[in-house]
């Protein structure tokens, strides 16, 4: 089992940065594949990065490419998403996501969630 804990989100300009933080207890993050999600209002909740257990290249979506960073840091048992150059198209919920495997694009295959945080891209 693994707990997974959001935070970092917040109220920032186009063009501003945020890093997220998906902190876990229960468990090492190094065994799981982390996965960041992301869910507007009244769309459907999409992956937008993913880094897997071994030292596979993460993975991105077009929309973030270029522009997010996803990274861990197995000593704090954290994975981090730096969000650069954001875009109110970016305003979200992010929730992180666990799997003991490598990284899928479902958000089916990932068993445990973290609560989400809210990221607000706005003028």
């Amino acid at each position: 089992q693994v707990q997974l804990v959001e935070s970092g989100g917040g109220l920032v300009q186009p063009g501003g940065s945020l890093r997220l933080s998906c902190a876990a207890s229960g468990s090492t993050l190094d065994d799981y594949a982390i996965h960041w999600f992301r869910q507007a209002p009244g769309k459907e909740r999409e992956g937008v990065s993913c880094i897997s257990s071994s030292d596979g290249s993460p993975y991105y979506a077009d929309s973030v490419k270029g522009r997010f960073t996803i990274s861990r840091d197995n000593a704090k048992n954290t994975v981090y998403l730096q969000m650069n150059s954001l875009k109110p198209e970016d305003t979200a919920v992010y929730y992180c996501a666990a799997r003991g495997y490598g990284c899928s694009r479902s958000r089916y295959m990932y068993r445990y969630w973290g609560q989400g945080t809210q990221v607000t891209v706005s003028s």
